[in-house]
Protein backbone atom coordinates (compact mmCIF):
# COMPACT_ATOMS: atom_id res chain seq x y z
CA UNK A 1 0.00 0.00 0.00
CA UNK A 2 1.46 3.64 -0.96
CA UNK A 3 2.73 5.52 2.17
CA UNK A 4 0.33 8.44 3.29
CA UNK A 5 -0.09 11.59 1.90
CA UNK A 6 -1.79 15.24 2.22
CA UNK A 7 -5.34 14.88 2.04
CA UNK A 8 -5.77 11.10 3.26
CA UNK A 9 -8.43 9.96 5.82
CA UNK A 10 -6.54 7.77 8.20
CA UNK A 11 -7.54 5.99 11.55
CA UNK A 12 -5.18 6.79 14.02
CA UNK A 13 -4.39 5.81 17.95
CA UNK A 14 -1.97 7.98 19.78
CA UNK A 15 -0.38 8.86 23.48
CA UNK A 16 1.33 12.38 23.99
CA UNK A 17 3.61 12.88 26.71
CA UNK A 18 5.79 15.91 27.78
CA UNK A 19 9.45 14.82 26.89
CA UNK A 20 11.04 16.76 29.89
CA UNK A 21 8.53 15.41 33.07
CA UNK A 22 7.73 11.87 31.00
CA UNK A 23 4.11 12.98 31.88
CA UNK A 24 1.23 11.48 29.81
CA UNK A 25 -1.09 14.47 29.10
CA UNK A 26 -3.13 12.98 26.13
CA UNK A 27 -4.26 9.83 24.52
CA UNK A 28 -6.86 7.70 22.83
CA UNK A 29 -6.73 4.80 25.10
CA UNK A 30 -9.00 4.64 28.07
CA UNK A 31 -7.05 2.41 30.10
CA UNK A 32 -3.64 4.47 30.06
CA UNK A 33 -6.18 7.90 30.60
CA UNK A 34 -7.08 5.86 33.78
CA UNK A 35 -3.91 4.94 35.10
CA UNK A 36 -2.49 8.52 34.12
CA UNK A 37 -5.40 10.34 36.13
CA UNK A 38 -6.50 12.07 32.91
CA UNK A 39 -10.15 13.67 32.63
CA UNK A 40 -12.26 12.31 29.65
CA UNK A 41 -14.66 9.97 28.86
CA UNK A 42 -14.40 9.97 24.94
CA UNK A 43 -12.03 7.13 24.24
CA UNK A 44 -10.80 4.77 20.97
CA UNK A 45 -9.02 5.54 17.69
CA UNK A 46 -9.49 8.74 16.23
CA UNK A 47 -9.98 9.67 11.80
CA UNK A 48 -8.27 12.54 11.00
CA UNK A 49 -7.64 14.14 7.45
CA UNK A 50 -4.00 14.45 7.06
CA UNK A 51 -2.66 18.32 6.10
CA UNK A 52 -5.47 19.50 8.36
CA UNK A 53 -4.04 20.29 11.25
CA UNK A 54 -7.29 18.76 13.61
CA UNK A 55 -5.10 18.05 15.97
CA UNK A 56 -1.37 19.45 16.76
CA UNK A 57 0.57 20.38 13.78
CA UNK A 58 3.25 18.21 14.54
CA UNK A 59 1.16 15.09 14.01
CA UNK A 60 0.20 15.98 11.16
CA UNK A 61 3.68 16.45 9.75
CA UNK A 62 4.81 13.60 11.13
CA UNK A 63 2.36 11.24 9.17
CA UNK A 64 2.60 11.79 6.15
CA UNK A 65 5.07 9.70 4.25
CA UNK A 66 4.45 6.72 6.78
CA UNK A 67 3.46 3.39 6.49
CA UNK A 68 -0.45 2.21 7.25
CA UNK A 69 -0.62 -0.65 9.62
CA UNK A 70 2.91 0.61 11.61
CA UNK A 71 3.22 2.22 15.06
CA UNK A 72 5.74 5.33 15.06
CA UNK A 73 7.54 7.58 18.28
CA UNK A 74 7.79 11.24 17.17
CA UNK A 75 9.40 14.23 18.92
CA UNK A 76 7.67 17.51 17.81
CA UNK A 77 8.99 20.66 19.04
CA UNK A 78 7.18 23.52 20.88
CA UNK A 79 6.37 25.37 17.46
CA UNK A 80 4.62 22.37 15.91
CA UNK A 81 3.09 21.63 19.76
CA UNK A 82 1.14 24.17 21.83
CA UNK A 83 3.44 27.17 20.65
CA UNK A 84 6.54 28.88 21.76
CA UNK A 85 6.50 30.90 25.72
CA UNK A 86 5.42 34.50 24.61
CA UNK A 87 6.65 37.11 27.20
CA UNK A 88 4.22 39.49 26.09
CA UNK A 89 1.37 36.77 27.69
CA UNK A 90 2.80 36.63 31.24
CA UNK A 91 1.49 39.86 32.76
CA UNK A 92 1.17 41.87 36.05
CA UNK A 93 -2.38 42.38 37.08
CA UNK A 94 -3.35 44.47 40.10
CA UNK A 95 -4.87 41.84 42.78
CA UNK A 96 -8.04 43.96 43.78
CA UNK A 97 -9.34 42.91 39.63
CA UNK A 98 -9.72 38.74 41.72
CA UNK A 99 -11.24 40.68 44.64
CA UNK A 100 -13.41 42.51 43.00
CA UNK A 101 -14.67 38.78 41.84
CA UNK A 102 -14.18 37.40 44.95
CA UNK A 103 -11.62 35.24 44.23
CA UNK A 104 -8.06 35.17 45.72
CA UNK A 105 -5.16 34.31 43.92
CA UNK A 106 -2.74 31.63 44.67
CA UNK A 107 0.09 30.52 42.59
CA UNK A 108 -1.15 27.58 40.21
CA UNK A 109 -5.05 28.55 40.14
CA UNK A 110 -6.59 28.68 36.63
CA UNK A 111 -8.24 32.28 36.45
CA UNK A 112 -10.77 33.74 33.39
CA UNK A 113 -9.60 37.31 33.11
CA UNK A 114 -12.10 39.38 30.04
CA UNK A 115 -12.56 35.59 28.86
CA UNK A 116 -8.86 34.53 28.49
CA UNK A 117 -7.30 31.60 30.68
CA UNK A 118 -4.37 32.11 32.26
CA UNK A 119 -2.37 30.17 35.13
CA UNK A 120 -1.59 32.53 38.34
CA UNK A 121 2.38 32.37 38.88
CA UNK A 122 2.77 34.62 41.80
CA UNK A 123 1.29 37.10 44.53
CA UNK A 124 3.08 39.20 45.68
CA UNK A 125 1.45 42.77 47.63
CA UNK A 126 -0.90 44.25 45.38
CA UNK A 127 0.25 42.44 42.24
CA UNK A 128 -0.16 39.46 40.86
CA UNK A 129 2.02 37.78 37.94
CA UNK A 130 -0.41 35.76 35.23
CA UNK A 131 0.94 33.59 32.74
CA UNK A 132 -1.94 33.59 29.57
CA UNK A 133 0.42 31.07 27.08
CA UNK A 134 -1.19 27.78 26.91
CA UNK A 135 -0.13 25.56 29.85
CA UNK A 136 1.92 23.19 27.63
CA UNK A 137 3.37 26.19 25.77
CA UNK A 138 7.32 25.91 25.28
CA UNK A 139 7.14 21.94 26.07
CA UNK A 140 8.86 19.37 23.22
CA UNK A 141 5.76 16.44 22.63
CA UNK A 142 6.89 13.06 22.46
CA UNK A 143 3.78 10.98 20.57
CA UNK A 144 3.37 7.47 20.01
CA UNK A 145 1.18 6.84 17.03
CA UNK A 146 -0.21 3.64 15.70
CA UNK A 147 -1.93 4.22 12.33
CA UNK A 148 -4.81 1.55 11.44
CA UNK A 149 -5.93 1.83 8.40
CA UNK A 150 -7.02 4.28 5.56
CA UNK A 151 -10.34 5.29 5.93
CA UNK A 152 -12.34 5.31 2.42
CA UNK A 153 -15.91 5.66 3.26
CA UNK A 154 -17.33 8.29 2.81
CA UNK A 155 -19.63 8.74 5.75
CA UNK A 156 -16.52 7.35 8.14
CA UNK A 157 -14.59 10.51 6.85
CA UNK A 158 -17.24 12.58 7.57
CA UNK A 159 -17.98 11.70 10.87
CA UNK A 160 -14.45 11.89 11.77
CA UNK A 161 -13.62 15.09 10.03
CA UNK A 162 -17.03 16.48 12.07
CA UNK A 163 -16.28 15.11 15.55
CA UNK A 164 -12.70 16.88 15.27
CA UNK A 165 -14.06 19.86 13.80
CA UNK A 166 -17.42 20.48 16.32
CA UNK A 167 -15.42 18.65 19.31
CA UNK A 168 -18.39 16.28 20.03
CA UNK A 169 -19.35 13.40 18.98
CA UNK A 170 -23.31 14.82 19.30
CA UNK A 171 -24.49 14.60 15.51
CA UNK A 172 -26.10 12.16 12.99
CA UNK A 173 -25.14 12.25 9.63
CA UNK A 174 -27.26 10.91 6.64
CA UNK A 175 -25.78 10.79 3.12
CA UNK A 176 -28.26 10.69 0.18
CA UNK A 177 -26.25 10.07 -3.71
CA UNK A 178 -24.05 13.58 -3.19
CA UNK A 179 -25.70 15.18 -0.48
CA UNK A 180 -25.06 15.50 3.13
CA UNK A 181 -27.74 16.48 6.29
CA UNK A 182 -25.91 16.60 9.52
CA UNK A 183 -28.10 17.00 12.45
CA UNK A 184 -26.91 18.85 15.25
CA UNK A 185 -28.86 19.13 18.88
CA UNK A 186 -27.74 22.70 19.01
CA UNK A 187 -27.59 25.32 16.68
CA UNK A 188 -23.94 26.39 15.81
CA UNK A 189 -22.75 29.77 14.37
CA UNK A 190 -23.33 30.20 10.41
CA UNK A 191 -20.09 30.78 10.02
CA UNK A 192 -18.77 27.95 11.54
CA UNK A 193 -21.76 25.64 9.35
CA UNK A 194 -19.70 27.71 5.93
CA UNK A 195 -16.32 26.52 7.05
CA UNK A 196 -17.32 23.11 8.01
CA UNK A 197 -19.94 23.15 4.48
CA UNK A 198 -16.37 24.52 2.29
CA UNK A 199 -13.97 21.47 3.75
CA UNK A 200 -16.59 18.77 3.61
CA UNK A 201 -16.37 19.32 0.04
CA UNK A 202 -13.26 19.90 -0.66
CA UNK A 203 -11.91 17.13 1.46
CA UNK A 204 -14.42 14.54 0.60
CA UNK A 205 -15.40 15.04 -3.17
CA UNK A 206 -17.85 12.67 -3.35
CA UNK A 207 -20.05 14.79 -1.04
CA UNK A 208 -21.73 17.97 -3.19
CA UNK A 209 -24.13 19.41 -1.27
CA UNK A 210 -23.88 19.71 3.32
CA UNK A 211 -27.24 20.75 4.64
CA UNK A 212 -26.92 21.26 9.21
CA UNK A 213 -30.18 21.08 10.81
CA UNK A 214 -31.16 21.32 14.41
CA UNK A 215 -33.17 18.14 16.40
CA UNK A 216 -35.85 18.91 17.90
CA UNK A 217 -36.12 18.01 22.31
CA UNK A 218 -39.04 14.93 21.77
CA UNK A 219 -40.52 16.66 25.56
CA UNK A 220 -43.39 15.28 27.20
CA UNK A 221 -42.81 11.60 26.02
Amino acid sequence: MEPIKKHDFVEIEYTGKLKEENVVFDTTDEKIAKENNLQGQDYGPAVVCVGEEQLLKGIDKNLEGKDIGKEYDVEIKPEDAFGKKDAKLIQLIPTSKFKQQNIQPMPGMQVNIDNVIGTVKTVSGGRTLVDFNHPLAGKEILYKIKINKKVTDDKEKLSGYLKLGLGTRDFQTEINNNDVKISLKKEIPKEVEERLSKKITELIPGIKQVEFAVTKNEKNK
